[in-house]
C-alpha cells in the first residue's frame, strides 16, 4: 500500500492515499479555455513516479533528469514485507534510494551513509530486495535464471504505463514485453510452475540459434563448417587414411643428405648408357654392310674375254695376251687389298662394340647401385615437403572432424528439441492438472468480474499448447465502448485478488486515465463500484486516474458514493502550478 507522495520540490502536490479505492482527480478550472488540456496535470506522471523510486530506469531523457527536477528528491511512505518504509530517490542520483524503516529482516541490507547518516541501497540491490520481500524472487545470482521473472516485470502488471504501451492486451503490461515473459510472468503470479514456461524459452532460444545457424549457412557465411554429416563422415574417414599413410611413410624415410647429386650422377649415367647404345647400333650396322661388302667382292673375268676370242676363231698376239695376264694379276690385287681393308674396318669396329659394352656393363652397375641407394631413401627437401603435406592432411582430418560434429549437432538438435517441446507439454498438462483449483480461481473470479460489468460472461481461457501456456481472455460485448480496456480492467483486477491472496505483490493496482478513454460512463461506474469492492474484500489498494468530467456521476449501485474515494489532492489544467509538480516542463 502506498502511503504518501512528497518532495523537496516546493511546487510538488503531496499525495496521501488510503486503502481500498483512492481516485485522483484532474479538474479543468474555470479560468482554463479551450487550448488547455488536462493531459499535462500529471495523471500519468504519477504513474511514472512510483516507477521511479519502485526502481525504474533513469534514462537520460526521464522527466526526473530533466533540468527541472533532476535536483530535487521524491519520497514515498509503502508498505514492505509488513512494515511501513521510507523510499527516496533523486534524478541527480538516479542509482541511489534512500531508504528510512525497518530493513533489517531484508535479503540485502542498506548500507550507512558516513557522509549524511543516511541509509542507502544501490538501485540494482533495491530491484533485488523488492523482488524478494514481495513476489519471494531470489537473491543469490546462482539461483537466477536468464528467463526467470523479474521485479520489474511483475510489478509492471500492477503499474501499467501508457506510454510504454501498457494498455494494448491483457497479458502484456507493456510493448516490449515478449512473449515468453509474459508467459513467465503470468504463470509466477498466478502461482503455476513458471519454470515450465522458462524452459519452454531455452527451447525457443536454441531454435532461434539453430535458425540462425541455418541462415548463416544459406549465406554461405559459414563455409564448409555446415553441411550434409553423412558427407563429412566420408571426406573425414578418406582423410584420415591419407594421413595414416603419410604419417606411415615419414616414419619409414630414410633421408639420404648426396640424394640431389646422385639422382644427377643416375641421369648421367642413363645419357652415357643410351649413347653407347646409339653407337653401337651404328658400328654393328657397319659390321653388317662391310661384311655383306666382303662377301660380294670377285675378281674381273679375263677368262672369259679369252674364251670370247678363241669361239670367234681369232688368233690374239702374244702381246695382247701377256696384257691380259698383266691386267688380270692387278685385278687379283686390288681384289686382296679390298678384302683386307674390309677385314680391318670390320675388325675395328667390334672391337669398339666390345669396348663400348664393356663401358656400358660398367655404367649399368654403377647406376644400379645409385638407383639402390636412392630408392632406400629421399632427399631432405622432399623428406619436408612430405612433412608439410602430413602437417596439412592432419588440419583437414581435425576441422573435417569440428564439421562432423557441427553438423550432427545441427542435424540431432532438432529431433531433441521436438521432443522437449513435447515433454515440456506434458509438464505443463500435468501442472495445469495439480494446480487445477489456482487455475479455476483465476478463470471464476475474470467471470464473475466480467459478468458484473457486461450480461454475457467474459471468459479465461488457459491452455498447455506446444508453444508454453497460453492465457486468453475474452469479454462478448462487442457492441460495447472501449472493450479491450475492460478486458484489461477484469485482468488486473483478478491478478491483485489473487497476488493479495498469497501473499505477494506490492499490495495496490494503478490504473491510469487512459484505461478507461472510449469506455461507456456505464461501464466506468461499475468497474469503479468492482475495484472499490474488491480492494476492500480482498484488502489492497486501488489508485485510480481520472479527468473530473470523466468521473460518472450514475450508474452505480444504491447507497455507493463515489466522491467518497476521491483524494483530496486535485491536479489542474492550470499550466504553470496546476500538475502534479506544480511547474511548467521545458
Amino acid at each position: 500500500m502506498i502511503h504518501n507522495l512528497t518532495s523537496d520540490l516546493e511546487s510538488f502536490k503531496s499525495l496521501t492515499f488510503g486503502p481500498g479505492l483512492n481516485i485522483l482527480l484532474a479538474e479543468k478550472t474555470a479560468q482554463s479555455t479551450d487550448r488547455q488540456t488536462r493531459n499535462g496535470a500529471g495523471k500519468t506522471s504519477f504513474v511514472e513516479l512510483v516507477h521511479f523510486i519502485y526502481g525504474g530506469n533513469a534514462k537520460p531523457d526521464s522527466i526526473f533528469r530533466s533540468d527541472e527536477l533532476t535536483s530535487h528528491t521524491f519520497e514515498m511512505q509503502t508498505d514492505i514485507s509488513g512494515h511501513t518504509i521510507s523510499a527516496a530517490r533523486s534524478g541527480k542520483k538516479p542509482a541511489r534510494i534512500k531508504l528510512l524503516g525497518e530493513t533489517e529482516h531484508w535479503p540485502i541490507k542498506p548500507d550507512l551513509d558516513s557522509k549524511t547518516g543516511d541509509l542507502v541501497l544501490s538501485n540494482t540491490n533495491w530491484r533485488a530486495d523488492l523482488g524478494a520481500l514481495l513476489f519471494d524472487l531470489p537473491t543469490d545470482p546462482d539461483a537466477i535464471s536468464r528467463f526467470g521473472p523479474t521485479f520489474r516485470s511483475l510489478f509492471s502488471y500492477f503499474a501499467r504505463r501508457q506510454g510504454s504501451g501498457g494498455f494494448v492486451q491483457p497479458t502484456q503490461q507493456s510493448g516490449p514485453q515478449q512473449n515468453w515473459d509474459q508467459q513467465v510472468a503470468i504463470s509466477y503470479l498466478l502461482g503455476l510452475d513458471a519454470s515450465i514456461a522458462q524452459q519452454f524459452q531455452e527451447t525457443r532460444a536454441q531454435e532461434s540459434a539453430m535458425a540462425e545457424l541455418r541462415k548463416a549457412a544459406k549465406k554461405g557465411d559459414l563455409g564448409e563448417f555446415y553441411g550434409n554429416s553423412a558427407d563429412f563422415r566420408t571426406r573425414l574417414a578418406i582423410a584420415e587414411t591419407k594421413a595414416r599413410q603419410l604419417q606411415k611413410q615419414l616414419a619409414e624415410f630414410n633421408v639420404v643428405p648426396e640424394y640431389a647429386s646422385m639422382e644427377q650422377e643416375a641421369s648421367e649415367i642413363t645419357r652415357s648408357i643410351s649413347t653407347i647404345n646409339d653407337d653401337n647400333l651404328i658400328d654393328r650396322e657397319l659390321v653388317l654392310q662391310l661384311r655383306t661388302a666382303l662377301e660380294s667382292e670377285e675378281p674381273p673375268a679375263i677368262t672369259n674375254v679369252e674364251k670370247l676370242y678363241k669361239e670367234a676363231d681369232v688368233v690374239l698376239p702374244e702381246i695382247v695376251a701377256r696384257r691380259f695376264e698383266e691386267v688380270s694379276e692387278f685385278h687379283e690385287a686390288i681384289i686382296r687389298n679390298r678384302q683386307a681393308h674390309l677385314s680391318a674396318e670390320i675388325t675395328a669396329a667390334d672391337v669398339r662394340i666390345a669396348a663400348r659394352e664393356a663401358q656400358r656393363l660398367e655404367l649399368d652397375r654403377r647406376r644400379g647401385q645409385l638407383m639402390g641407394i636412392l630408392q632406400s631413401g629421399g632427399a631432405l627437401e622432399h623428406y619436408s615437403r612430405l612433412q608439410e603435406e602430413a602437417g596439412r592432411t592432419e588440419a583437414k582430418v581435425e576441422a573435417l572432424r569440428q564439421q562432423l560434429e557441427i553438423a550432427e549437432r545441427i542435424e540431432s538438435t532438432k529431433v531433441q528439441l521436438d521432443i522437449e517441446r513435447a515433454r515440456l507439454q506434458q509438464a505443463l498438462q500435468a501442472d495445469l492438472h495439480e494446480r487445477n483449483d489456482i487455475t479455476n480461481d483465476a478463470i471464476v473470479i475474470f467471470e464473475e468480474l466480467s459478468t458484473s460489468l457486461y450480461e454475457q460472461a467474459g471468459h479465461l481461457t488457459i491452455a498447455a499448447t506446444p508453444n508454453g501456456p497460453t492465457f486468453e481472455v475474452a469479454i462478448d460485448a462487442q457492441r460495447s465502448k472501449g472493450i479491450n480496456s475492460m478486458q484489461i480492467f477484469c485482468f488486473d483486477l483478478m491478478l491483485a485478488e489473487l497476488t493479495t491472496k498469497r501473499g505477494i505483490g506490492p499490495g495496490f493496482l494503478i490504473h491510469d486515465s487512459h484505461l478507461f478513454d472510449g469506455v461507456d460512463e456505464r461501464q466506468v461506474a461499475k468497474a469503479l463500484q468492482l475495484g472499490a469492492s474488491h480492494a476492500e474484500k480482498v484488502g489492497f489498494q486501488y489508485i485510480v486516474t481520472m479527468n473530473s468530467d470523466a468521473l460518472p456521476e450514475d450508474g452505480f449501485q444504491y447507497g455507493f458514493d463515489v466522491h467518497q474515494y476521491v483524494n483530496p489532492t486535485r491536479l489542474t489544467d492550470e499550466e504553470e502550478t496546476g500538475g502534479l509538480f506544480g511547474l511548467r516542463f521545458g
